[in-house]
């Protein structure tokens, strides 16, 4: 039972003694009675752990497992190499945590510098921190960053970010006291740099997603320019699947570039834990939240890792920080070092190439359908892309009887589609069946 109760009621007393207590409501003295609980929590009678285990066990068979899943938005079902799984559950790994004390941590310092090693050559950038913890963290830290470089507070971000990330950059801009100027798309579904240019005066720089939420893959190197011509920066919310085969943030001039690495390896998880990846340029190096893995030398001149940059006042002068991220998603990390290294450079282009293959054959199929219409035909997409159709509400729920995950049912009557590396033209042919042969059923 040691392994469900953590310690016996005689051990909890001895346990208050040694601190001077009698009870764990003397843990609790200070908090006033009128905010404390006078009852007890409504729970179910306790289970031993047999009980628990087989309630568990049922639970497990009344989920329906599903079928194909063509959504994305954020979240993305990809194939995850079985070693990644069954490396991550080794001890030396096995730990959500930053390592402080660095004579006892070299194998997960190594690991964190490995994984900022890989995202620098995943974004050609010079720098990159230990992750943080999620994409839309990383989006809301990099505005502190713009704002922290240029001293200015505002802020310009595209139309084409996901509205979750939004959301939380707003979260953080009231918070900070920013101003957030929304850039509009165009009616090709991209980010109108004329709009960039039109809104950069005092500015500190502009953020932008490709390929953006809808798929759409954005003219990074224009916006660049336009933010670079007001002396300000760009920062580039990425996914970093596509990096095997879209150009790098490097590449088209971005100062920043961020994004959410769960398509690294990380599995659904329904939502979470994920891992926030950031890179930047040497000059803004020292503007990263959290902390850096490094390499250096011992008094024997052997190879060791250290925790280089964690200087952040956090710890210290609060009042002064400029961001609170004071750890990072350790074992999320590991694990998306750890699909890189697998997959390798040939494995992240075929990957996806196979995204933007299966994505534009599903394009295909669904448009050869009476009704259903290609929303930006003339503007290249990864692999998600949104299709307009009489009504999305129906066939998201007709699907959903066939235990099809289709597409994501937008607020204006459109569907966001995804295909990865994980369907198959069959599943492309049965669905568009459904939909055409189902669809005008009442």
């Amino acid at each position: 039972m040691k392994s469900y109760v953590p310690n016996t009621e005689k051990e909890r007393l001895e346990m208050l003694a040694e601190i001077g207590m009698q009870s764990m409501d003397d843990l609790f003295v200070d908090i006033p009675e009128d905010l404390k609980l006078s009852r007890p929590l409504d729970l179910p009678k306790a289970l031993t752990e047999t009980e628990l285990r087989e309630l568990i066990s049922c639970y497990t068979i009344m989920n329906e497992e599903g079928g194909p899943v063509l959504r994305g938005a954020g979240a993305y079902r990809h194939y995850i190499p079985s070693v990644i799984p069954q490396l991550a559950m080794r001890s030396e790994f096995y730990t959500a945590y930053t390592p402080y004390q660095a004579e006892m941590s070299q194998g997960m310092l190594q690991s964190l510098f490995e994984y900022q090693t890989m995202i620098c050559r995943l974004t050609g950038l010079d720098a990159a921190n230990a992750s943080v913890y999620d994409g839309a963290t990383a989006a809301a830290e990099s505005m502190l960053m713009l704002r922290d470089n240029k001293r200015k507070k505002k802020i310009l971000y595209s139309a084409g970010l996901n509205p979750d990330v939004i959301t939380v950059m707003k979260t953080y801009a009231h918070c900070a006291e920013l101003e957030l100027v929304e850039i509009p798309l165009t009616d090709k579904g991209v980010t109108d740099v004329s709009a960039i240019a039109e809104n950069m005066d005092g500015a500190a720089g502009v953020i932008a997603a490709s390929p953006n939420y809808f798929g759409c893959i954005e003219p990074m190197a224009a916006i660049a320019e336009a933010a670079h011509a007001k002396n300000g920066l760009l920062v580039a919310y990425v996914n970093p699947i596509t990096l095997g085969v879209l150009a790098r943030p490097a590449d088209y001039g971005a100062d920043i570039a961020i994004g959410d690495g769960q398509p690294l390896g990380l599995p659904l998880a329904f939502g979470g834990p994920y891992v926030g990846f950031m890179a930047a340029t040497k000059k803004l190096m020292r503007n990263l939240p959290g902390r850096i893995a490094g390499e250096t030398r011992d008094a024997e001149g052997n190879r060791v890792f250290v925790l280089t940059l964690q200087a952040r006042e956090q710890h210290i002068r609060r009042e002064m920080a400029s961001s609170n991220i004071c750890s990072n998603q350790m074992l999320c990390a590991i694990m998306a070092s750890m699909y890189c290294a697998v997959m390798g450079p040939k494995g992240m282009k075929e990957v996806g190439e196979q995204n933007v293959n299966k994505a534009h054959l599903l394009a295909k199929k669904l448009t050869a359908i009476d009704g259903v219409k290609l929303r930006w035909p003339d503007t290249p997409f990864f692999n998600e892309f949104v299709i307009d159709l009489p009504d999305a509400e129906k066939v998201d729920k007709l699907l959903a009887d066939y235990s099809i995950t289709g597409g994501l049912v937008l607020p204006d009557g459109g569907m966001l589609w995804c295909a990865t590396e994980m369907n198959r033209a069959d599943e492309f042919d049965f669905i568009c069946d459904v939909i055409e042969n189902k669809g005008g059923e009442e």
